[in-house]
């Protein structure tokens, strides 16, 4: 079958985000047609290229989300009345009021939002472009007019003018894959599975898809876009009225992806309970946890005895959520019980504040152990090391978990924990804090324990350090359940399934003929479809009510084997 991939700041560039999961999803599933259309993040993304590409990719189509130049595009009268009420509805959901609706008007809020969004995606496909009117003033007094309206939130109608323009401009660029040209004969509406790799912008393209050509959608949330949206519109970051507006933006959309979906595939039950609370039918719900290669750290796994008895390591990315500095003080009350024990810390920052905070670690180690420091009054070495991945201690990742006997996670904020995992394949028994899908992904073979509490952190893994059996059998268990539940393989094969699952339950949208010009009944059944084309002389294709690249179309079947009696 044919799969319209949809990403936003990922594969196939070299940057994006879960770019290792799509590439070995594409690659596990080379039964299949891929065609790629991904929305970018930056410049700098763009410049920095793509991944190498395997064969069943057809096509690979991107548009920004960093910048979108005026589509030049002048509404007459008709289209500026169509923009002006479809525009008007869709904000005037957004400003909603939160007085308890019941579920008939939810349900009616909902369907006005989904109503809303179809008609600017229609007439972005009739005029050529949206870019222009959601940028003009008739946007800014549409959204003005529904934050003063009777009922609206409270908040919304503090909103000033520069709060207005800021709501405006970032609506511009969330519904700016309205305005693509993806969704005809030639684009999304060839495919016989959109499946989109995250929430939000990404999935948009696919919502129009099913609007416009009635294709399948299947949505994969690995981190949930809705409550990284509400993580990142902190105090800080904006106005309250700016908050609340996009916030109610983002949770109405996030409810019509989840309403559209044929299958919605959470990577953790974290993730699943966020859907759930926005409206997603548990009975469309599908956990798929994230397959990650388990080959390279075999050899670490299989040889246990190869840790430092005495040292604890902490792999992951240097950001202030990673709470480096709890871990600090908890090793500060691990060294009073086991005076021998080290702290290896292996990771790099990844942005300037990553760096300002590695820098604030280190001075915060060398001011717990002012005897060990390193400098020029220093005695000793430190108990605490800071290294990275390729440098002379630590050259591979494998390496990193080999040198302790104990991982352990410190974060306050977590989605899947890769690298929990990672130790898991590596047969080491973990310390970790109970936060996103921690629980779900060690299921008993660690110590968990509340974040934020250097003390409970401290006293476990005090706890695994001074008894060797125990880490021995729970790194055992650790590492067959990750074998068993967190492999690639597992992926790609859930993933398998569901496709099949998918494209078996939609409507057909093509009908099988034989010479007699009688229809043939499962002519093409959904395990059928392969990445070939079939030109079979017995047969030909006739439309029913379906989009024009679907007429006189190849069918991609495989001819039925004969029975083993009738050779």
């Amino acid at each position: 079958m044919r799969i319209g991939l949809l990403t936003e700041g990922g594969y196939p560039y070299v940057s994006g985000d879960a770019g290792l999961w799509c590439d070995r999803l594409v690659r596990g599933l080379a039964q299949h047609e891929f065609d790629i259309y991904a929305l970018s993040r930056s410049r700098q993304q763009e410049d920095a290229g793509w991944v190498p590409l395997p064969e069943q990719v057809s096509r690979v189509r991107t548009a920004p989300l960093w910048t979108a130049e005026d589509d030049g595009v002048a509404y007459g009268r008709r289209a500026r009345r169509r923009f002006t009420e479809c525009y008007g509805e869709l904000v005037g959901v957004v400003c909603a009021g939160a007085d308890a609706p019941s579920d008939a008007e939810s349900g009616q809020l909902a369907d006005r939002f989904g109503s809303a969004l179809y008609g600017l995606a229609e007439l972005a496909r009739d005029e050529g472009g949206l870019v222009g009117a959601l940028r003009s003033d008739t946007a800014v007094r549409a959204l003005e007019r529904a934050c003063r309206a009777p009922g609206a939130l409270r908040t919304a109608h503090e909103a000033r003018v520069p709060d207005l323009l800021t709501v405006t401009a970032h609506l511009e660029r969330a519904l700016r894959p309205l305005s693509l040209d993806w969704y005809g004969d030639q684009g999304l509406g060839a495919a016989d599975l959109c499946h989109a790799t995250a929430g939000g912008p990404a999935a948009l393209p696919g919502l129009l898809a099913r609007h416009f050509g009635d294709v399948p959608l299947l949505v994969t949330e690995y981190g949930v876009q809705l409550r990284s949206h509400y993580l990142a519109l902190g105090p800080d970051t904006a106005a309250p009225a700016v908050r609340a507006l996009l916030a109610a933006f983002h949770g109405r959309l996030a409810a019509e992806v989840y309403q559209r979906a044929a299958i919605l595939t959470p990577g953790n039950a974290h993730a699943r309970r966020w859907q759930e609370r926005c409206g997603a039918d548990r009975s469309r719900i599908r956990t798929v946890h994230p397959g990650m290669e388990a080959a390279r750290f075999a050899e670490v796994g299989e040889s246990p005895d190869r840790a430092d008895a005495d040292t604890l390591v902490w792999v992951g990315r240097v950001e202030p959520v990673k709470d480096l500095v709890s871990l600090l003080h908890a090793f500060a009350e691990v060294r009073k019980e086991e005076p021998k024990a080290r702290l290896r810390i292996v990771g790099a920052p990844t942005a300037p504040e990553g760096e300002a905070y590695l820098g604030h670690c280190r001075a915060l180690a060398a001011q717990l152990f002012p005897d060990e420091a390193e400098g020029a009054h220093a005695v000793g070495d430190n108990p605490v090391s800071f290294e990275e991945i390729g440098g002379p201690e630590t050259p591979t990742l494998p390496d990193a978990y080999a040198a302790g006997a104990v991982v352990v996670l410190s974060s306050v904020v977590e989605g899947f924990p890769v690298s929990l995992v990672e130790a898991m394949f590596c047969g080491r028994a973990t310390v970790s804090t109970d936060v996103g899908a921690v629980v779900e992904a060690i299921g008993g073979t660690g110590l968990v324990v509340p974040p934020r509490n250097p003390r409970a952190l401290a006293e476990a893994c005090v706890t695994l350090l001074r008894d060797p059996e125990r880490r021995e059998r729970l790194g055992a268990a650790a590492r067959a359940r990750a074998l068993e539940l967190f492999t690639v393989e597992q992926n790609i094969s859930a993933f398998h399934s569901i496709y099949l699952d998918i494209v078996s339950h939609c409507p057909v949208r093509r009908v099988v003929l034989d010479k007699a010009g009688a229809p043939l009944p499962f002519a093409a059944p959904a395990e059928a479809h392969v990445p070939v084309r079939w030109t079979g002389p017995t047969a030909r294709v006739l439309t029913r009510g379906v989009p024009g690249w679907a007429a006189g179309g190849p069918v991609r079947a495989t001819p039925l084997a004969a029975p083993e009696g009738a050779r």
